[in-house]
Parts: C-alpha cells; sequence; structure tokens
C-alpha cells in the first residue's frame, strides 16, 4: 500500500449548517437463534432473540430548506460512505446537496455496514463442523473492482482521461466491504422493503440509488409510489419494469437514469446489457406519457466519469447537473411533515 496523504485543507465545503443531524434504524424483525457459542463458556451467547434485517440511516437537516428530503442508498460491497468524503478527500454528495438545502439521509443497506447481518448461518456451521450451509461472501478485489468499475481496463492502468482519482485508490479499497444479504431471510429484496418503510417515514422524498440499489430503489417506489418525488438511478438497473408498474408506478415522478463513459463493451455487470435496459425502461415510460430521461455525462460536458461518479473529480459538477435536472422537473418545493 502507498503512504496516505493527509487530506487537503479545504479540501471540504466549508461550515455546513443544520437543524438536526443523527440517525436511527428502519425495518428489522427478531428471530430465536441458536448456536451463537463460538468460543468458551459455552453457555454464554448460545441461543436466544436476535434484531436482524435492519437497515441503518444517518440524516442531515439543514437549517434553511430549499429541496425535498433525498434519500441515497451505495450499491454492491459499499455503504453509505460512497456518499460521504470522497477518498482523496473532496467534497461528497451527501453534505454538499445538504449544503443546497436538501434534506439528506444516506443508509448502510441490510446486511452490510452499520446495518449489520444474521452471523447464525456461519455460527451453527462452525458448532457443527458442516460449512456446506453458510452463504457465500462476495468482495471484488482490487483489480476486478478496478475493471468492473471502469477507472480502466486493466489494473492498474487508467483510462486516459478518466476522472476518478486513481492517486487515492488505496484509500478507496478501505470503504469496500462484503456482501452479508445472503444470511438474511429475503436477501437481497430486504433493503427494497426497508426503503420502502424509510421512505414511508421521510417522504415524499427523492429517492437516489446506485448500481446495485437500482433493482431495491425500483422495489421500494412500486411499494411506496405516492411517496417518490424522482427517481435518480445513478447506473443502477432499471428494470425491466412491467408494463403494468409503467403506468401505475413510473408515470407518477420524473425519472433519471445517469450514466458515465467507458460503459460500451466494459466488463462486469455495468456495462452494454444494463446501459440497455436503462435504455429501454426510459423509454417505456415514456411512452406511456411519463417524465423520464436517460443520460450520458460526456453528452452533457462531463466527460470521463465512472461508474463511481460520486467519488470522480467533476461529483459536484454532476450534482448541480442532478440539481437542475430536479428544478426541470418541478421536484423543487420543501415537502413538511
Amino acid at each position: 500500500m502507498a503512504q496516505e496523504k493527509p487530506l487537503a485543507r479545504n479540501s471540504i465545503g466549508g461550515p455546513l449548517v443544520l437543524a438536526d443531524q443523527g440517525s436511527f434504524f428502519v425495518g428489522g424483525r427478531t428471530v430465536n437463534t441458536e448456536g451463537l457459542a463460538t468460543t468458551p463458556p459455552v453457555d454464554f451467547l448460545k441461543a436466544g432473540e436476535i434484531t436482524v434485517d435492519q437497515m441503518y440511516v444517518q440524516y442531515m437537516i439543514p437549517a434553511v430548506l430549499s429541496g425535498p428530503p433525498m434519500i441515497m442508498m451505495h450499491g454492491f460491497n459499499h455503504t453509505g460512505a460512497t456518499f460521504e468524503t470522497t477518498p482523496d478527500g473532496r467534497e461528497g454528495w451527501a453534505t454538499y446537496f445538504a449544503r443546497k438545502g436538501f434534506p439528506v439521509y444516506v443508509v448502510d443497506q441490510p446486511g452490510r455496514g452499520r446495518s449489520g447481518f444474521d452471523p447464525t448461518a456461519f455460527n451453527r456451521a462452525k458448532a457443527s463442523g458442516d460449512a456446506s450451509a453458510q452463504p457465500p461472501i462476495p468482495l471484488y478485489p482490487m483489480k476486478d473492482a478496478w475493471v468492473g468499475f471502469r477507472f480502466g481496463k486493466d489494473y492498474p492502468n487508467a483510462h486516459p482521461g478518466t476522472r476518478f482519482p486513481v492517486e487515492a485508490i488505496d484509500a478507496y479499497g478501505k470503504q469496500l466491504v462484503p456482501n452479508m444479504e445472503n444470511t438474511l431471510k429475503l436477501g437481497w429484496d430486504t433493503a427494497a422493503v426497508d426503503l420502502a418503510i424509510l421512505l414511508d417515514r421521510v417522504g415524499p422524498a427523492i429517492v437516489l440509488v446506485h448500481s446495485q440499489a437500482g433493482g431495491m430503489g425500483l422495489g421500494a417506489v412500486k411499494l411506496q409510489p405516492s411517496k417518490a418525488l424522482a427517481f435518480i438511478n445513478v447506473e443502477g438497473n432499471c428494470g425491466p419494469i412491467a408494463s403494468e408498474d409503467v403506468e401505475r408506478v413510473f408515470t407518477k415522478f420524473p425519472f433519471l437514469a445517469l450514466w458515465g463513459d467507458y460503459s460500451v463493451g466494459a466488463y462486469g455487470p455495468v456495462g452494454d446489457a444494463r446501459r440497455n435496459g436503462c435504455i429501454a425502461s426510459v423509454k417505456a415510460i415514456q411512452e406511456k406519457k411519463g417524465l423520464a430521461e436517460f443520460v450520458l455525462l460526456a453528452d452533457h460536458g462531463m466527460p470521463g466519469h465512472t461508474h463511481m461518479m460520486m467519488m470522480d473529480k467533476g461529483n459536484l459538477a454532476i450534482a448541480d447537473f442532478i440539481m437542475a435536472w430536479l428544478k426541470r422537473t418541478g421536484v423543487t418545493v420543501p415537502h413538511t411533515n
């Protein structure tokens, strides 16, 4: 690992005036578990009730509101840190949108980060000596993250003109965490359920999802269509959306599919199939007279952005573009419960 450099002075946006800041959990259920004990004494942590499926939410409420609430959900192998300070120490989307007057709610997906996971299967496997029931624990090796998230075609060579801060790749690598939603009863679907609960609690709100969270966001707004003010899908799965859901749900609020560069012919899940799926979903919504838009950032004077565009060196310009899109589509009035 390269030697870490201190964060630059004035690398973030300066004083941030908030009316409130804090955290809470949504969702979750209580289950009885056995086989918890993995070390002596065996009578301690042996069995009992635990809480699983919950989702951690961190929020910032600006002192002066100029926009509605915005929920941000990260993607595969990440946590809410995706939207915080960039790996090279610049301001991230969470504080920037709050600075611009949007109440911001950043989550850790169920089974990830501070939301926790269900350890039962692993403890049972250790107690029984049978590892066959253990779920897989995926985590991108850096060379796969590098190529899959389109920093470059091969590790450690970057795309010419990339805006990702490749000099801070060691700091970025520390953000990657294992996916543990395979330990939960509903797996990935747990996030959609919890996101719908959060949307019902803080909405109407803008839902901004990244990568893996694309499908989770689609599921959440289908559960709470009246609480979605806009849906911003940052290189996430866009469907396919069932025809009955297009009119019932996705014509009710503006829909933005936002993409960076290097996706044509890209290796991994964030390439042609996903991008073309987003184009198809946007077209389906438009055909039903919904307000939907597919955007390549390069077509708007912002080339060189990667799958991790919220960390790229043009991240705040992209945030400004999103805010301009929200204003243009009429999603600007602060909401008060």
